[in-house]
Order: structure tokens, then sequence, then C-alpha cells
């Protein structure tokens, strides 16, 4: 049991936390200038300490694993379990590391220069260690690449690096790893280096700044924690170094991310560069659409070219696009990097919350994926008619892909060279939909909270509507029982997804959480779980039941998470009942 480090907030699979030193630390840091090492294994046999100093992390008695340690001697004695009333850390293998209930864990056996080496080490050790324990990983950490070492996972580092580099004559800033011979100037206005110029820096003085310049990036990484822009930051950081590209792409796509990964972020996501395909969230909503959306209806779809402004609708091609159909097809939005958007899920996350370069010129990657996705969607959801109201450049390839894979016939609309917004376009569109039978508001308001049930919690959760109506103005719409006007969700117009009541969480099939025999308030703490379904996500609504309580909330830790923790918050509670 972890008791001097606890994860405040989360950033899918960075942290934010807090080593409770006397002076408390904020992590992703630095702790050399903390660790008090109480010496190695290797060379005699020496006890661990039963006092400790509070304001330090005490480091075990340890056996440090270098690469390619047989794994017959890794095997031998590691740091017992043990309770002890001051912070303390145990050296644990890359290769087999095993909880033993301390509140850091230095991860040995990690070859530096291998992407492969430090994914793989951080993913084992995140899958076994105390998930409310920080990890360590010595003599790796620069100005360059704490940012993506703490996007992987890791929580705390040392200077080592940084001074032996600078005492080497390694000049670095979160760009740059150079000689000062190589400077016209420097690129920094730290206490070393303002009023200096490069050739009057020594090797002590190069060393200092790099601790500075890691610092200040370090404080950077914390605040993108913060604000929940840490990925975004870190695909355009990466670009300084081959294994950094390496590692993200080695981790995207994997569980690992996937299971950390929010539902919904606070902030805007920017999709700006080719690795934000591979982004968990966008790859979740993609499979989603695909696997859990049914269409309203099975007559005639419209695919529309996205638009710069979010939601869709309210912009002002949408504008022109929703005027034009007038409720008489089912509105399908193609896009990258999302895939397809259908209208009913436009207020979703991340499909009103992302941002992405327009240029009207799509890579071959792009093409391929979305091409994909809308291939599947058309699988899954038969229309009598398609119409493609997009241009030929970039959309049209899309399409044709999907063709292609699908075989369906496309009806087109936008003439050879216009755009989907001329009036000529327009007509054309309005034309194709001539004799199409349209939909009342009514029809289009239980169309989005029906998928908008099926996307947040499976498919066939939306026919709760069967037995229930819906009531308000879009994007602020209630779920209301029908037989005794009970109130079941609330659409939330800040993530598009449904708020559940207790008797909205039965019916629509909300992951639950067994929680102790107590009543929480504000929160349940993840001590007080008992047990945790498979599945969930951050963000999730989940029902929690226990003894003495009933209640929904909003999860803030996954699945994993929740059932190991013996620190931090669970759930935040939105409602709470005794039993």
């Amino acid at each position: 049991m972890t008791r001097y480090f606890e994860v405040v907030d989360r950033d899918g699979t960075a942290r934010l936390g807090e080593l409770r030193l006397d002076e408390p630390r904020t992590t992703p840091a630095l702790v050399g200038d903390v660790l008090e090492d109480y010496g190695s294994l290797w060379s005699d046999e020496r006890d661990a300490p039963t006092e400790g100093d509070a304001s330090k992390v005490t480091v075990l008695p340890h056996r440090a694993a270098p690469p390619g340690t047989p794994s017959e001697v890794v095997d031998e004695k590691q740091p017992s379990p043990s309770e002890r009333d001051f912070p303390t850390a145990a050296v644990v293998s890359a290769e087999k590391p095993e909880p033993s209930g301390h509140d850091v864990y230095v991860l040995t056996g990690v070859r530096g220069g291998s992407s492969r080496d430090i994914v793989d080490a951080v993913k084992r050790a995140r899958g076994t260690l105390e998930p409310d324990s920080a990890l360590f990983l010595p003599a790796s950490a620069t100005p360059r690449n704490v940012a993506t070492l703490a996007y992987l996972g890791f929580d705390v580092f040392d200077e080592d690096h940084a001074v032996v580099s600078g005492k080497g004559g390694t000049y670095m800033t979160r760009e740059l790893e150079v000689g000062t011979e190589e400077l016209g100037e420097l690129p920094c206005a730290c206490n070393v280096c303002a009023g200096a110029s490069p050739d009057e820096l020594g090797r002590d003085e190069i060393a200092r700044h790099n601790v500075n310049a890691l610092r200040a990036e370090l404080a950077n990484v914390r605040d993108r924690i913060r604000n929940g822009r840490l990925r975004d930051y870190v695909e355009g950081q990466m670009r300084a170094s081959r294994w950094q590209v390496e590692a993200v792409r080695l981790l995207d796509g994997t569980e690992y991310t996937e299971r950390r990964a929010p539902v919904a972020r606070r902030t805007d996501t920017a999709t700006n560069s080719a690795e934000s395909l591979d982004r968990a969230e966008i790859r979740r909503f993609a499979r989603r659409v695909v696997e859990r959306y049914r269409a309203p209806r099975g007559d005639t779809a419209v695919l529309l070219p996205c638009s710069a402004g979010k939601p869709y609708s309210q912009s002002r091609s949408h504008s022109d696009f929703r005027d034009a159909i007038s409720r008489r097809a089912h509105e399908v939005v193609v896009t990258s990097p999302l895939g397809v958007v259908p209208r009913g899920l436009e207020n979703v996350y991340p499909a009103a919350h992302y941002d992405t370069p327009v240029t009207g010129r799509w890579t071959p990657t792009e093409v391929e994926f979305v091409g994909g996705v809308l291939a599947d969607y058309l699988r899954e959801n038969t229309y009598d008619r398609i119409v493609a109201h997009v241009e030929e450049q970039g959309y049209g390839d899309v399409v044709e892909q999907a063709v292609g894979e699908t075989g369906v016939d496309v009806e087109r609309t936008v003439p050879d060279g216009a755009h989907p917004t001329d009036d000529e376009s327009l007509d054309a569109l309005r034309e194709a939909l001539d004799g199409e039978e349209g939909v009342t508001r009514s029809d289009e308001k239980r169309a989005y909270v029906r998928a908008t049930a099926d996307y947040q919690f499976g498919r066939g959760a939306g026919d709760i509507l069967n037995d229930a109506y819906v009531e308000g103005r879009l994007p602020r719409l209630r779920l209301v029982r029908e037989s005794d006007d009970e109130h079941l969700a609330t659409l939330t117009p800040g993530y598009g997804t449904l708020a559940v009541s207790v008797e909205g969480a039965r019916e629509l099939g909300a992951s639950h959480v067994e929680i102790d025999d107590f009543s929480p308030e504000g929160s349940v703490l993840a001590p007080g779980v008992v047990d945790a379904d498979d599945g969930i996500r951050v963000g999730d609504d989940v029902l929690f039941e226990g003894p003495s309580a009933v209640g929904v909330g909003r999860a803030r830790m996954h699945d994993d998470e929740m059932r190991r923790s013996s620190r931090g918050v669970a759930v935040s509670v939105r409602h709470s009942s005794d039993r």
C-alpha cells in the first residue's frame, strides 16, 4: 500500500501526482535531490533501514540490474514488502517488476536508446506495480525527451543524464542537443545563459543550464497535463528525436493507451499530424460508430464534407446543407481523422471538439483510414440510396475507396469542379431528394438521444426510447420514462453524452462499481471500491452500489485502477442516496 504518493489528475497515459514529503513535490518532477540511497546488495548484504527522513525518499538496499542481466540473476533477492512510516523506493527489474507496497519504483535494466525497450518496460511496470505508485526512470531525462517520457507513463526523474551530458560539453534545450561551438548565440535566458555567449560557458555552466532547461520543461509538461493537452504537445515535440517518434507509434493502438484514454477531455483536440489518426480517442470513436451506431432510417443517406466550425450544424456550410436536405435523408459527415460522424453524434466528444488543418488535400493514409471506416459503416447500415454531396478531390477519393470495398451505388450531386456550397450543387441536392419523406423535429430529437445512448452504453441501449419520451431543445434534452415521468438522463451539451440518473443507469446498462459499506459524499475513494466492471474508462457515467448507498457519478479512474488502487478518487459523485 502506497502512503506518500497519490495520483491527483490524469491525461491519458500521463499522470499528475503528489509526492508527499515534508515539502510536497508535484510530479512529473526531478527527485534526484531528495533521494537517499541505502546501497547495492551486489557487493555485500545490508539491512533495510527501520527509520527514515520524511523529507526524502529512501531507496532501499537493492540489486539494480543493467540491461542484458540473465533472468536467473534478476530473480535473486529483491526488496521485500514492508510497512514503513517514511517514503520508500524499491529498485525493480524492468523484466520482472514485482509490487511490494512502496511509494516509488526505480526501473532498471532498460536500454535508454531503445524505444521498444522503454515502451515494453513501462507497459509491463504499469500493468504489474500498484497503480498509485510513482515510476522512476533513472539517468534518462533530458529537456528534449522528458515530455515523451511523461506521456509514456513515467512520473519522476533525476538530473544525471543532463548533468553528465553538460560535463561532456553537450548543451540541451527542448529542441537541441549540441556542442556550444555549433551555436551562434544562446537560445536561453536562464540565470546561467542570460547575457553570456556560447564560448563563455564552461562545462559546469553547461551542466547547470541543462538542469535549468529540464526543470523548465517539466513545469511545461505539468501544465500540459493539467490542461489535458500533453498529447498535442508531444506530437510536435517528438519530431526532435527519432526514438520518440518510434516510442509514441509503438504505444499507439495498444490496450495500454486505450484503457487510459478518457471518454472526453476538458479541451479541444488538435489533430495536426499523421500520428493523430492513431490516438486512442480517435480510434475509439471510429470503432464505436461502426460497432454501436444504428442509422435511424434506412432509405436515403447523404454523405457530407466536414466543416471548420464545430458542431458542424452551426457552420454556414452545414446550415446550407440542412436547408437543402430538410430532414428528408439521414446526414453522415465524412471527416479526417474521425472517419464518419452521423448527424446524431455531432455533439459527442471528439466530434465537436477537434481542430484539424483544412487544405483540401488528403494524404494517402487519411484516404485509406477514412475510406475504410466509411466502408465498414455502410456494411453495418444498409441504405436504399446513397447520395454523395462532396467535392471530387479528397472526399471523392474516400467515397471511391468505400465504393470499391462495398460495391454500393452512389449518386453524386456536386458537378465537376464545383464546391458543395455552390448554388448549382445545392440545387442538385434538393432535386435528388425530391419525393423523399421528411421526419419531424420530434423524431430528430429522439434520433439524437438514441444515437448517443447506443454510442455511450452499447448497441441496443437506445431501445429505452420505446418506453420513454424526450423533452427540451437541442443540445439540451431530457429523457423521461413514460409510465411514471421518472427522469432517466440528460443530454449534456459540453461533451454531448448522457448524464444518467440511478434509474437511467440501470435501464441503459451503465457500468457498475461495487462499493463498501459507507455513504459517499462528493466522491468514492479507491479504498472504498470492492469491484468494478471491465471496460470502465475515465469520464464514463457509472452506477455505484453498496450495502448502505446507491448512486451515479463520473469515473475518475479506469477499471483496473479502481480495483487495485489504495489512494485517489475513483468516482466523482453526482447523486447518492442511502439505502
